[in-house]
């Protein structure tokens, strides 16, 4: 019976497991049609040099444990995939810190809100007053 439990445990922790930016990578590689190869080799951060190396990348495909990538790792594999870093971004954090973007949200809603952070406080408020002139909040 300690069998059978085990295994429910372990099918559960497989169910929970994300895969998200795997996916993502797996995907554009075979869209572009490129060798694991021809993709590493393109996967070069162009602000520090940083690669990411093809066993990595083969690890990351394969849903073997990889250590989750930094931001210069998401520049050099958007380097390599032609995606915005945006999309790279969402995906590593769905897979690696279980982090969701934001449900329905147009990609232009998106970006209004990656920039919204970078607004003083004060002009936050404004800018809600205004939304909430323009689209009445919903009770």
């Amino acid at each position: 019976m300690a069998a059978n439990d085990e295994q429910t445990r372990e099918h559960a922790r497989e169910s929970e497991r994300r895969t998200q930016f795997a996916d993502l990578i797996r995907q554009r590689r075979a869209e572009l049609n490129e060798s694991l190869d021809t993709f590493a080799k393109k996967a070069v951060d162009p602000i520090s040099g940083l690669r990411v190396k093809r066993g990595w990348i083969y690890r990351l495909e394969t849903g073997e444990t990889v250590t989750p990538p930094g931001v210069e790792e998401l520049r050099a594999l958007r380097a390599a995939c032609d995606l915005p870093l945006g999309r790279l971004q969402d995906a590593a954090g769905q897979q690696f810190h279980g982090v969701d973007p934001l449900e329905g949200a147009s990609a232009e809603a998106t970006a209004y809100v990656r920039k919204l952070d970078r607004v003083p406080a004060d002009q936050r408020e404004g800018l809600m007053r205004l939304i909430d002139t323009l689209v009445p909040p919903e009770e």
